[in-house]
């Protein structure tokens, strides 16, 4: 669908999540979710992927991913490197990761 200028809309998938760490695992948790966020921008319909933490509580990492589409967004998740996240991660993991999937309505990307 054009945009009110009539140039094609550019469509971005969002994807969120948050990692809160055990007390102890902070770092190992860091290094986890550092690399992945490395491999992730090579990844097919990766657009970008930024890694920050919480300056209010400790210990919380939050992963933001834009993405060619939905089916970009399907396909990694179901990539072997989210599996090797996962299980690199779960021990340094205080509870489950909060994981959303967004239509952007103000993203933008320098691309």
């Amino acid at each position: 669908m054009p945009d009110p200028t009539g140039e094609p809309a550019v469509e971005i998938a969002v994807l969120t999540a948050s990692f809160d760490a055990r007390p102890g695992a902070e770092e190992t948790l860091l290094a986890t979710l550092s690399n992945y966020v490395v491999m992730t921008r090579h990844e097919p319909g990766c657009r970008n992927v930024d890694l920050v933490a919480s300056v209010t509580r400790g210990g919380r990492f939050f992963v933001i991913e834009k993405w060619d589409s939905a089916d970009a967004v399907q396909a990694h998740l179901d990539s072997p490197l989210m599996t090797e996240m996962a299980r690199a991660a779960i021990s340094s993991l205080a509870s489950k990761p909060t994981i959303d999937l967004y239509d952007s309505i103000s993203a933008h990307d320098l691309k």
